[in-house]
């Protein structure tokens, strides 16, 4: 199974601008640009599309890991706070920051706890970052 998306870049790094798309087209020409990156303009920029993507794949495997342990989830809701620092090798993604509150219905602390670290390094996301993967994994009543 491949996934696509495309970005197309016009001009120099800072008056520049980009557009991203997927082939799915949920992403359709929506515009990028170091502003958006680093001056917190209103706007997408890479960062958060990796956010998306590792929180995203993060709560589909933290259902399936629920599901091997015979739990059903009421509801997963998972944010990944994405990390770009300045590093000696240039700008890094150092870190990605999960944080989860789930309901569960039947699951004990240990299980949701033994449930969601598998999900936190079996993520293909998780995979696929070379960052640090920290979390914060709440069971809610």
């Amino acid at each position: 199974m491949t996934r696509k998306a495309s970005a197309e870049w016009r001009g120099g790094l800072k008056d520049g601008k980009g557009t991203v798309s997927a082939d799915s087209g949920v992403l359709s020409g929506v515009p990028y640009s170091f502003a958006k990156r680093f001056e917190n303009e209103p706007g997408t920029n890479p960062e958060e599309l990796v956010a998306a993507a590792h929180a995203s794949c993060f709560a589909m495997a933290l259902s399936a890991q629920l599901g091997n342990m015979g739990l059903t989830p009421e509801s997963i809701r998972a944010t990944a706070a994405v990390t770009l620092e300045k590093t000696e090798g240039g700008f890094s993604v150092t870190k990605s920051h999960l944080t989860v509150r789930a309901r569960v219905p039947g699951a004990d602390h240990a299980k949701f706890e033994e449930a969601a670290n598998n999900a936190k390094s079996g993520c293909p996301i998780s995979k696929l970052l070379k960052a640090e993967i920290t979390m914060d994994a709440a069971l809610e009543a």
